[in-house]
């Protein structure tokens, strides 16, 4: 058994690094609508998946809408992200920037004159990952913290990967060293990434998110408390042709004080992803379940 775990996890990274040596052969007009065709076609073929997009968004659309499109074209925009992921290399990050425009970088060059860390909660629209790119451009140190990954090849790749963005990662996988190293990059000036819509380990915040109660990562909001650093919502949307928008919006107000401090904090972050979230619902893929009765259906 521990031979096959072994192969599967070998085999598993190298299936990903083959990806990755494929599209970055690929001009990035044909990486791009590569990655959206595989993503279309990913809608045909993954039923359950397909089913658990569709209810995420009709909470966000409601049932009138047009769900089977919204939802093919929100696979879509996973598979572009995918084929960035699989293309991105460090020499080509100066042209990826080039092609971005932002809203609200004003509220994080304030920020950064004031010699503070800062926060920054994003959902999982287009591709998040360029927004390290913005921050590194910026002078910025930026630490993520993302999903732990049980195969530590894959987890070491796409650490790399993220490092082309210019991200350091740290794994949550649940120890106190995660909430450290964040707390330390604050202490230094960095600015910290975190995705949170989305609850991947156990010990989340209970908030109202799109009219149904559900958990997400309470984190952000335990930071900002601690050591009075804005949090800035940020979303980074895909462009309808090459590049990206990146929006940044005016910072959440976290209490400092009090007992349900992170829980108040965690709700007005919850508010402030869904703004960013309708902008462009098409955008957004979560394919898990998200909400306590998701896993009823799944």
């Amino acid at each position: 058994m521990a031979t096959a775990g072994a192969l599967r996890t070998v085999l598993e990274y190298l299936a990903y690094r083959l990806a990755a040596a494929i599209f970055g052969l690929l001009p990035e007009p044909l990486s791009r609508r590569l990655g959206h065709t595989l993503g279309s076609l990913a809608y045909l073929l993954a039923d359950g998946r397909r089913q658990m997009a569709m209810r995420h968004l009709v909470r966000v659309l409601g049932s009138e809408h047009e769900i089977e499109a919204a939802t093919r074209e929100a696979f879509g925009a996973y598979g572009r992200y995918w084929a960035e992921v699989f293309w991105v290399r460090p020499h080509r990050v100066p042209g990826m920037l080039a092609r971005i425009t932002v809203d609200g970088l004003d509220r994080v060059r304030r920020a950064q004159a004031e010699g503070r860390g800062m926060i920054y909660v994003l959902p999982h629209i287009g591709n998040w990952e360029v927004a390290g790119s913005v921050a590194h451009d910026l002078g910025l140190e930026l630490i993520a913290v993302a999903e732990d990954l049980r195969n530590p090849r894959l987890a070491s790749w796409f650490a790399s990967v993220r490092k082309s963005f210019g991200i350091d990662v740290v794994f949550a996988d649940g120890s106190p060293r995660v909430m450290e190293a964040l707390a330390e990059g604050l202490r230094r000036g960095a600015a910290i990434a975190l995705v949170t819509d989305r609850k991947v380990r156990a010990g989340g915040v209970r908030v109202e998110f799109f009219g149904e109660e559900t958990e997400l990562p309470g984190g952000a909001a335990a930071l900002a408390g601690r050591f009075g650093v804005p949090v800035f919502p940020v979303a980074a949307f895909f462009a309808d042709g090459p590049g990206h928008h990146l929006v940044i919006e005016a910072p959440v107000e976290i209490p400092a004080e009090g007992v349900d401090r992170v829980m108040v904090g965690t709700q007005r972050i919850a508010m402030a992803l869904e703004r960013l979230i309708r902008r462009d619902p098409t955008q957004w893929h979560i394919l898990q379940p998200n909400w306590p009765s998701d896993h009823a259906v799944s």
